[in-house]
């Protein structure tokens, strides 16, 4: 495989953004497979399985479209957006369980969401990429979701104690990056408003 060349735009067809479509698509069957059968410890790692690989899609895609210039504004875009359906599911499908409570659900899920509209908000003014502070939010979710999926009444106490410090570190994580992309968006916005001062309202 040989790097792309930086000057030429890349096709929107490339691998890394055929593994964010693979990750939406299986977002239904990781769906499916925590929520069928919950009291079956086998069905909940198969969950926790299609989770982790979906997940580490994510991974990769980024890291091939930054070798081989591959970076697109679909990718930009819906990479995001397919980590958030996944994650979202697999929180909301934890609260269905009553194995994690609404509370922590919703307040991540309205701070997830409502930043991906925003990006689609202010798109007129540039594209706002994941930056470290949300890469490393997303990690620590993963690995929160990815420990209490497998349900943690089957695992013993040191899972669970684990299980619960990176949950409610995710959770924190979420809320402080929140802040930090709402202030990267007024960035973007005075930015584009100071080079074009006659489309300001």
């Amino acid at each position: 495989m040989t790097t792309a060349d930086p000057a030429r735009k890349p096709s929107n067809w490339n691998v890394p953004n055929v593994l964010t479509a693979l990750r939406l698509v299986m977002v239904p069957l990781f769906a499916w497979l925590l929520l069928a059968y919950p009291a079956d410890p086998a069905m909940r790692w198969w969950a926790n399985a299609v989770f982790i690989l979906a997940i580490l899609t994510d991974a990769a895609d980024g890291r091939i479209a930054r070798k081989y210039n591959l970076v697109t504004n679909f990718g930009k875009l819906w990479d995001p957006i397919a980590d958030k359906a996944l994650t979202g599911m697999a929180f909301i499908g934890l609260s269905i369980l009553a194995e994690l409570p609404w509370w922590i659900t919703i307040l991540i899920l309205v701070r997830e969401w409502g930043i991906t509209v925003l990006r689609w908000a202010i798109i007129k003014y540039g594209v706002m990429a994941a930056n470290r502070g949300g890469k490393l939010k997303t990690v620590v979710q993963s690995v929160a979701l990815a420990m209490f999926i497998p349900g943690l009444q089957f695992m013993p106490m040191w899972w669970v104690v684990i299980a619960w410090i990176l949950m409610i570190a995710a959770f924190v994580l979420t809320i402080l990056t929140g802040l930090d992309y709402l202030r990267e968006a007024s960035r973007l916005r005075n930015s584009y408003l100071a080079e074009h001062p006659k489309e300001e309202s």
